[in-house]
């Protein structure tokens, strides 16, 4: 049974996702290498990180490259609109019961363009063109003003991932999805994935701070109305980092909002922690998240759910070569069975993973990755291989 098992993942593995946010617009505009701001591809690296921080240019004062003049100082246009293209395909086999097989290819198509429209201001955005086998539409959309008053403060407004502070899960290695920020619970909207608000970063005295106010319900269409926000109240997140030296950085976390439903309230309460630790070619990242929510229901006699959550990731990627490792260990509990993992079982009080593979860089825009996921609750295997690529 084992062999077959084995020998039909095998033959079922082609193509998999690996989630990137590398746009080759960039590489393009500067005539650099992707390896510059990813190793691998879409890690991000040191220089990459500064480069987002700066509204997607190498300086913070930077003006608009590759622009055509127009006679007004005012304006700012570039010459070619900056687009790249991403295509994610794969297959998977899945050991629970019968082999199962499935192709997805492809899995995704995005759109995405990025650019600066002045010194100070940046734009970013991308539209999924086949998202699973649908139209996807927007996700990220947003646009980026960096250094307010020459200080460093940047303001972010549109569209956008709770969690991007935190581990970005555009930038993840693997398949397999930071379940932390992705679940909900009973029929609040509000998670750590996409939502609609501002969004504020602030160096201050050593620490990075980051504050953002929310819709809170995610990125449904807005209704006859023309309003986004059902609720009119808005939601709070912060996050406050610290690093300690070159291998360590600390952060906690904050959010608090609330809605209505039918004449019901709930109240959302999350607070945690998380940690990097770079010992050479080995990065750690782990996260814990408590979570409370007073009647997610919206039941005229609701009650209190509790739920803990966390992930502990693993990397290993040598500075030189085209070889990379990962694992990733998802835990989630709730009180109810009220808990919720997009891609998961839709009601439950346990989600528990554990996921481990490896990855080659074909070339810098060419990625060929595996893994295999072992699903604790469903007693399920699921394998996959496959690639990503953008130009």
């Amino acid at each position: 049974m084992l062999r077959r098992v084995l020998l039909a993942g095998l033959t079922a593995l082609t193509l998999l996702p690996a989630t990137a946010g590398a746009i080759p617009a960039y590489a393009r505009r500067y005539k650099v290498s992707c390896q510059l701001c990813h190793n691998p591809v879409p890690k991000l690296t040191d220089f990459g990180r500064t480069f987002a921080g700066n509204g997607y240019r190498m300086a913070a004062d930077e003006p608009p490259r590759d622009t055509i003049n127009t006679g007004d100082p005012l304006l700012a246009l570039q010459k070619d609109l900056p687009l790249a293209m991403r295509l994610e395909a794969y297959a998977q086999a899945y050991s629970k019961g019968n082999v199962a097989t499935d192709f997805a290819t492809p899995y995704l198509i995005k759109l995405l363009a990025s650019g600066p429209i002045s010194k100070k201001f940046s734009y970013f955005m991308y539209i999924n063109l086949l998202e699973r086998g649908q139209f996807g539409g927007f996700e990220d959309a947003f646009l980026f003003y960096n250094d307010i008053a020459g200080k460093p403060v940047d303001l972010l407004v549109g569209q956008f991932q709770v969690s991007d502070p935190m581990f970005k899960r555009e930038s993840r290695l693997m398949f397999e999805d930071y379940a932390l920020y992705l679940m909900k619970v009973g029929a609040e909207p509000a998670n750590l994935t996409y939502d609609r608000g501002l969004l504020m970063n602030a160096d201050v005295a050593g620490f990075a701070f980051t504050g953002e106010l929310l819709n809170g319900n995610g990125i449904d269409n807005a209704p006859d109305n023309r309003t986004y926000d059902d609720n009119g109240f808005k939601n709070l997140a912060g996050y406050l980092s610290r690093d300690f030296g070159q291998s360590l950085r600390l952060a906690a976390f904050g959010y608090y909002g609330r809605s209505d439903s039918e004449g019901e309230q709930n109240k959302v309460v999350m607070f945690g922690g998380d940690g990097t630790l770079e010992l050479g070619i080995v990065e750690f990242n782990a996260q814990y998240l408590h979570r409370e929510d007073t009647n997610p229901l919206f039941l005229s006699n609701g009650s209190i759910v509790k739920t803990d959550g966390g992930l502990a990731e693993l990397i290993i990627r040598p500075r030189s070569g085209r070889w990379h490792g990962f694992g990733l260990y998802n835990d989630l509990r709730a009180t109810d069975p009220v808990l919720s993992v997009e891609f998961g079982p839709e009601a439950t009080n346990r989600y528990q993973t554990l996921t481990g593979g490896l990855g080659y860089l074909v070339v810098r825009n060419l990625k060929v990755t595996g893994e295999m996921r072992w699903d604790f609750q469903e007693d399920e295997m699921r394998w996959t291989l496959g690639f990503v690529t953008a130009f």
